[in-house]
């Protein structure tokens, strides 16, 4: 009889704590430097960069780190509202986001990608809608989201 192995988590795949703060630490030192991207982030908080990893580690099956300290995915929102962002902002932060993903070894097999891209453009594209003038939050929207894989990582 062979038992099935449980897949990790997204989080354990990327490898933990510590590749989160890698990616966010480099990516935001990135972000200050393009001429896109510093206007919205030159005044960000010197904590920024650790909260996006709290943020992203918690989404990828890792700690509650942000909903304890931050308050869940309503006050992630809430901090995009009314911001004003672009699409042509959104997408660069994207690609952005992705070549530093590259940079640092995130792991790199098409089963991890698939659910890390799914994520970052889904959460952009909230981000994007709701920095409107118009936008609004009209649901309920703790808990944080759990992304998880979309196919199985290949184990020996």
């Amino acid at each position: 009889m062979t038992l099935e192995k449980t897949p990790p988590t997204l989080y354990e795949w990327a490898g933990g704590d510590e590749a989160f703060k890698r990616l966010t630490s480099t990516f935001y030192g990135k972000v200050l430097e393009d001429p896109l991207l510093e206007p919205l982030f030159g005044t960000m908080a010197q904590e920024h960069p650790e909260r996006v990893a709290w943020c992203l580690s918690e989404v990828f099956g890792g700690p509650k780190t942000y909903t304890e300290q931050r308050g869940g995915h309503r006050h992630l929102i809430q901090q995009h509202l009314h911001r004003h962002l672009s699409e042509q902002q959104r997408a660069r932060w994207v690609s952005l986001l992705l070549e530093t993903a590259d940079e640092i070894g995130l792991p790199s097999d098409p089963e991890f990608r698939a659910a890390f891209v799914s994520y970052i453009e889904w959460g952009s594209r909230i981000a994007l809608s709701v920095s409107q003038s118009d936008g609004e939050i009209t649901e309920d929207l703790d808990p944080m989201p759990q992304w998880n894989w979309i196919v199985k990582p290949f184990q020996d």
